[in-house]
């Protein structure tokens, strides 16, 4: 290997550097240039050998030239084998396009903060034009300050070139035949016209140069324009040299005049021609970045992998027009698919980033390969797929990670209320149990009678809340299903009034219904759960003697049923949370016991289960109504 630099002055620079480092080594970053040329793939097993060894990243770039745009398969085949080379050295490949090589290197290492350049040496460039130093000496003056390094090869040394593809279509074309005919006739024209008004020859001349500019622009072959050149020099020479209609000039001036003259029509043509090439290159340029931006704009608006592959399998068949197939790592071993490599009609891409493997695009490439464009473009896409592959994974284990943790904190509110909670009645349970075993034949019985109430209210408020409970817990797990029937809606409503709190003998319950036939579509096994713990609260939360009132009315096919009272009612700050789970508030109890924020809780889950809604709102002049709905069975009377 050898440098542009001694070998010396290459450790001075790079002991400065490490001096000028604190802490880890700043990372190395190489650039080595791909080319069709048979030794570039000797140059990229030296890069990539430099980059393991300065333990840094790689990156393989291609410059596209507009007459590479016109290179044969045999280069494009070779330019696709070294790309694949680099890929699998694990360079990461780029291609920009542009006429001056040294430049877009030494651009693109700027921009791009590239610490060394791997290139091949070559006199091609020399020898085909003496004038013109070599792509190396030109890439040293672009970047003055970048460490660059030259390998030398015996294959560099042959006079190789990028061949022109011969394309199946003829040289000559009746279309651009008649084309380059009809622009010869147009400029011999209008210089006849200039000779009849006596302008001078020069203004002949610049006529003839615009047709072979024309010709050159309109012409698929560059051929037209060179024989427009000739052409355009003999019609001079014929019509408008003494003496006319002649081949012959008898000025001094005139072989001159017409060497002139074809130098500059062929110059004209040749850089018309590439000014098409150019705008071939732009045309490119505008194409890639549209497909990426619709990719990354597809990608942003897609909501889960299947439709990240989705977009990005889209996107690839409108780039390369082919069929593709993505692969995922449930479908089958992305490594093994990968290490078995490509088939003649089939290429496969990983969808990789930072090591990760996220899945395999295999693309049909049939009897066509894919150039360096495409291969540009596709490798971006994937790029893209693995981000938000990436993405949508971290948003998924964020999800889950939210999850469990509401789940962890809802566990740990139950383990907190149970605790405390719990502790009272089963204390005042063994307490009065306790008490009427070692000293009940002491007890009168009004006492007797007392303990025995005791224990059974705190018994059946313990077997309230399990059943609430489990019953919430099957709700919120989607392990309920509804047996719906029709029933009438007075029938649920007694049938609950039955398993009401004891203490209901203290309180007014009243029930008002105004259809007496209301059916109900429901499971009623879980609405009278519903009203009971409704009509519970209500004579847990009110004092002794208030009113309770069951009203049940029909409203836009809707069965609406409310429990009002007349307590103290439900501040307003408290009623955005009373449904969720565990709340409690601060809400005092008549009974002393606190309630663990299930009641309510259930109520919602089973109301939302039947199509319905549950609210609550604020009685005149005080207490709370709390209002629930359940669709209507419409009867069919069968006359």
């Amino acid at each position: 290997m050898s440098g542009r630099q001694t070998e010396e002055e290459r450790n001075n620079r790079s002991g400065k550097r490490s001096d000028n480092r604190t802490g880890s080594q700043a990372e190395e970053h190489i650039l080595v240039c791909l080319s069709s040329a048979p030794s570039n793939a000797k140059i990229i097993r030296t890069a990539a050998r430099m980059a393991q060894a300065y333990q840094g990243t790689l990156t393989a770039l291609f410059v596209e030239t507009p007459e590479f745009s016109l290179a044969g398969s045999g280069d494009r085949d070779r330019l696709q084998a070294n790309t694949r080379l680099a890929q699998e050295l694990g360079a990461v490949t780029e291609l920009v396009a542009g006429d001056d090589i040294s430049f877009q290197i030494a651009e693109f290492a700027r921009l791009n903060a590239v610490t060394k350049i791997v290139v091949g040496r070559s006199n091609a460039a020399s020898r085909r034009f003496p004038g013109r130093r070599a792509l190396t000496d030109r890439l040293i003056e672009s970047a003055p300050n970048m460490e660059i390094y030259i390998i030398p090869d015996g294959l560099a040394d042959s006079r190789y070139r990028v061949r022109k593809e011969r394309s199946g279509k003829p040289m000559f074309s009746l279309f651009d035949t008649v084309k380059f005919l009809l622009s010869l006739v147009m400029a011999t024209s209008l210089s006849l016209l200039f000779y009849r008004w006596g302008l001078s020859d020069a203004n002949i001349i610049t006529v003839y140069i615009l047709g072979v500019l024309i010709t050159s622009v309109v012409t698929e072959h560059m051929v037209y324009g060179v024989l427009a050149s000739v052409a355009s020099v003999f019609i001079f020479n014929y019509l408008f040299t003494y003496p006319r209609y002649t081949l012959l000039a008898y000025d001094i001036g005139y072989p001159m005049t017409f060497l002139v003259m074809l130098l500059a029509s062929l110059l004209t043509g040749t850089l018309a021609a590439r000014m098409k090439n150019f705008a071939y290159q732009s045309a490119q340029s505008a194409y890639r970045t549209k497909i990426l931006l619709d990719t990354n704009q597809s990608l942003q608006h897609a909501a889960g992998r299947e439709a990240i592959v989705r977009a990005t399998a889209d996107q690839l068949s409108k780039l390369t027009g082919r069929e593709v197939a993505i692969s995922l790592p449930e479908d089958c071993d992305l490594e093994r698919l990968l290490s078995a490599g490509n088939t003649e009609t089939r290429r496969y891409y990983p969808i990789r980033l930072g090591g990760v493997l996220y899945g395999v695009a295999g693309i049909d490439v049939k009897d066509k390969p894919m150039d360096a464009f495409e291969n540009g473009i596709l490798m971006s896409i994937l790029g893209e797929c693995a981000l938000a592959m990436q993405n949508e994974k971290n948003a998924r284990e964020k999800e889950d990670a939210a999850v469990l943790a509401q789940n962890e904190q809802l566990r740990a509110n139950l383990l907190r209320t149970i605790s405390h909670d719990l502790r009272t009645p089963l204390t005042s349970i063994s307490g009065n149990a306790s008490n009427l075993m070692t000293n009940g034949e002491y007890f009168d019985e009004a006492t007797k009678q007392g303990l025995y109430t005791d224990i059974y209210d705190d018994s059946m408020w313990l077997i309230t809340l399990v059943e609430n409970l489990l019953s919430v817990t099957r709700m919120e797990g989607k392990g309920v299903e509804l047996h719906r029937d029709a029933e009438l809606m007075d029938e649920v409503i007694a049938e609950a009034l039955r398993h009401i709190d004891r203490r209901q003998s203290e309180h007014t319950i009243n029930v008002c219904n105004e259809n007496e036939l209301l059916l109900v579509q429901m499971d009623a096994r879980l609405i009278v759960q519903v009203i009971i713990n409704l009509v519970n609260n209500a004579v847990k939360y009110t004092q002794k003697g208030s009113a309770i009132t069951i009203s049940v009315r029909e409203e836009n096919h809707m069965a609406v049923v409310s429990v009002v009272d007349d307590g103290p009612g439900i501040p307003d700050e408290m009623k955005p949370q009373i449904f969720e789970l565990f709340y409690t508030g601060e809400h005092p109890v008549t009974d002393g016991r606190r309630s663990m924020g299930l009641g309510l809780a259930l109520c919602r889950s089973i109301v939302t289960a039947h199509g319905g809604t549950i609210t609550v709102t604020d009685a005149k002049p005080h207490g709370a109504v709390f209002t629930f709905t359940l669709p209507v069975r419409e009867v069919q009377l069968h006359e």
